[in-house]
């Protein structure tokens, strides 16, 4: 097992298993954290691009970028760290293997962008969703405006961008924002990871 003071990768199988962690638990990304996530997942891509689950601990996959940080961020600086999310976010989508996010507890701000880049979700029951940064005067700049609509449409998205709503587990499977709710999000995850697809009837 590798451990960061960010996160913690293991293997399981042929999957890598990325755990998001602080100290605090609650996993905000603050600068730190995304350049260090950055470097291990490019890493990854280069050297063992197997499939790859993101989680979090069983409150919080991530609470999102430190407000402390970003209250502090000069205009040059706020485009810059916007860019290094970006950066982020689009090695994850364009992982060589499968990237799954398995998520428990609260997935929010920046850390729905990070879920949303990801190739599926699954979240456990107690899962709540939300881009808060309307109630801060904020909007994410690391994608999650266009991943968002492309996968619940444009309307449910804005709802949920401009009221600042906080979504449930059951809410977001109907709305399609996540692929499943399973007591187990990360088993779930590997299942699906490790299962051959079925056979097609003769």
């Amino acid at each position: 097992m590798k451990t960061n003071v960010h996160y913690s990768l293991e293997t399981a199988g042929n999957t890598s298993i990325l755990r998001l962690q602080s100290l605090d638990g609650i996993n905000r990304l603050t600068r730190a954290c995304v350049l260090a996530l950055t470097e291990i997942i490019s890493r990854l891509t280069r050297e063992n691009p197997s499939p790859l689950i993101i989680t979090g601990t069983d409150h919080f996959f991530s609470t999102g970028a430190d407000l402390h940080e970003i209250v502090e961020l000069t205009a040059p600086e706020a485009l810059k760290f916007s860019s290094l999310g970006q950066t982020l976010t689009h090695q994850i989508e364009n992982f060589p293997s499968p990237v799954l996010a398995a998520i428990r507890g609260y997935c929010m701000g920046g850390g729905l962008d990070l879920a949303l880049a990801c190739h599926a979700r699954i979240a456990a029951p107690q899962a709540v969703f939300g881009h808060r940064g309307a109630a801060l005067g904020l909007i994410t700049g690391w994608g999650g405006t266009q991943r968002l609509p492309r996968l619940i449409g444009k309307a449910r998205a804005l709802q949920m961008f401009l009221a600042a709503e906080k979504v449930n587990a059951a809410e977001a499977l109907r709305i399609g924002l996540v692929a499943e709710i399973q007591e187990d999000p990360v088993g779930a995850s590997l299942r699906r990871l490790t299962t051959p697809p079925a056979s097609p009837l003769s």
